[in-house]
């Protein structure tokens, strides 16, 4: 770094000693040693001077060099040094200084986020062939009952049996249940992730912790408060009309005389009333239908008499709605099935595909049957509107629909039917073409 004050100053001082030898030296030249000896001292005086005048300009380069280097940047450097002989190198300690502010409150900020998780995180850095506690979250801590250790061999004091299973694995990145007892209590059940990255010369090994009862019960406590909307507005969407028509005619019938038009209030408050109760009924019905699922009666069933069946209840309907049907379904095979309970939900799903395809121009529905790794799979596809974004995870839920003269049962109960054979009912979908697929173990 050019500094030329500093240079100039220094030429100076070395000018102001450079003049008084040369005129001791002629001094003793002539003779005059005691007049020699005091400018000798003033010489000496000088030197000491221009010493420490070098001196202090380095100690001060190796104080902020030091400050910088250690991530020290707390010091308080004399104003007028920020403008002189150390402007540039103030403007890199300043530099230097605000991004590792913001770096700290990029750290805390990151911190932050990973202590409100709900998954217990550890972070290990490695530091030559030990790995060290980068980072534990508060619910790690919380969760195992462990103090933020440092270093990995004390962890193991406290958590042996996830220590064991790692090292095991190597410090590789895997994906498995793991059992963990918690200081005295039973054994409790966790989904491990781990991944390993590395930054630059650092390796860091990431350690994900979720407890498989707690992510269970934070669904079911979901699935339980979206139900309690649908059913709560359901309720009260004929709770509260017949509650006011009920007032309505208590006020008519508390007249002294009637008139005609009473009388039409009266039959038109009651036949709503009526309908209102209806509703009702159909409801309380639906619900009791999903939760009074009878076991199925599982007999074999030949896969092309199953949609045979099917097709030949819905092929009007499909022909009605000037659907094209392809279907590839031709198999021998013959699947342990409660015939009508899966009828029910083939036919459930052609009828939401039907349902899907009422805007499109060209209407198309696909069947498809496969196997797979012992799985049997049937996919019921259709190039019609799609499942929006917003209500993807509501396809499944009880009473949710969007047809205005949908119950909000169909995938529900379908869904219920085929876990009840041991399978799953899962969904697909992408630009043009939304597919149902049912699979059977």
């Amino acid at each position: 770094m050019k500094n030329w004050k500093f240079y100039n100053a220094l030429f100076a001082r070395v000018l102001l000693v450079m003049i008084p030898f040369f005129f001791c030296v002629f001094l003793i030249y002539k003779t005059f040693y005691y007049n020699a000896l005091l400018v000798g001292f003033v010489v000496l005086l000088l030197l000491a001077e221009m010493y420490f005048f070098v001196k202090n300009q380095s100690l001060f380069y190796d104080k902020m060099l030091l400050s910088i280097l250690q991530n020290d940047f707390s010091s308080n450097f004399p104003e007028e040094h920020k403008t002189d002989n150390f402007r540039n190198l103030f403007l890199l300690y300043d530099k230097l200084r605000f991004q590792r502010q913001e770096q700290t409150s990029k750290e805390r900020i990151y911190q932050s986020i990973l202590n409100n998780i709900d998954t217990a995180t550890l972070i290990l850095e490695k530091e030559g062939e030990d790995w060290n506690l980068f980072l534990m979250n508060d619910c790690f801590s919380n969760l195992f009952k462990v103090p933020k250790v440092s270093h990995w061999k004390y962890l193991k004091n406290y958590l042996p049996s996830l220590c064991e299973e790692i090292e095991k694995m190597g410090f590789t990145e895997l994906k498995s249940a793991i059992s963990i007892k918690i200081e005295e209590q039973d054994l409790q059940t966790f989904m491990l992730q781990t991944s390993h990255t590395k930054t630059y010369d650092k390796e860091y090994f990431i350690i994900l912790l979720d407890s498989i009862q707690r992510v269970i019960e934070k669904k079911e406590k979901e699935a339980w408060i979206n139900l309690m909307k649908i059913i709560s507005h359901e309720l009260m969407n004929s709770l509260t009309p017949i509650r006011a028509l009920s007032q309505n005619l208590l006020q008519i019938v508390d007249q002294e005389a009637l008139e005609e038009d009473d009388f039409e209030d009266i039959k038109s408050s009651i036949s709503t009333i009526i309908n209102r109760s209806d509703h009702l009924q159909a409801f309380v019905e639906n619900y009791r239908k999903l939760a009074m699922l009878p076991t199925p009666t599982k007999k074999m069933t030949s896969i092309n008499v199953l949609f045979e069946d099917c097709l030949r209840v819905m092929s009007p309907i499909l022909k009605a709605e000037n659907v094209e049907l392809v279907n590839e379904i031709n198999s021998s095979r013959s699947i342990l099935i409660d015939k009508s309970q899966m009828e029910q939900v083939i036919i459930n799903l052609i009828t939401n595909s039907i349902y899907a395809l009422k805007e499109k121009n060209e209407k198309k529905m696909f069947l498809s049957a496969y196997t797979e790794n012992n799985r049997f799979f049937i996919t019921i596809s259709d190039n019609g509107k799609g499942i929006d974004t917003e209500i993807r995870d509501k396809v499944f839920l009880p009473f949710f629909t969007t047809r205005k003269d949908g119950a909000g049962i169909g995938l529900t109960l379908s869904k219920n039917i085929i876990e009840a054979h041991g399978g799953y009912l899962s969904y697909q979908t992408d630009e043009d073409r939304t597919s149902f697929v049912i699979c059977l173990i």
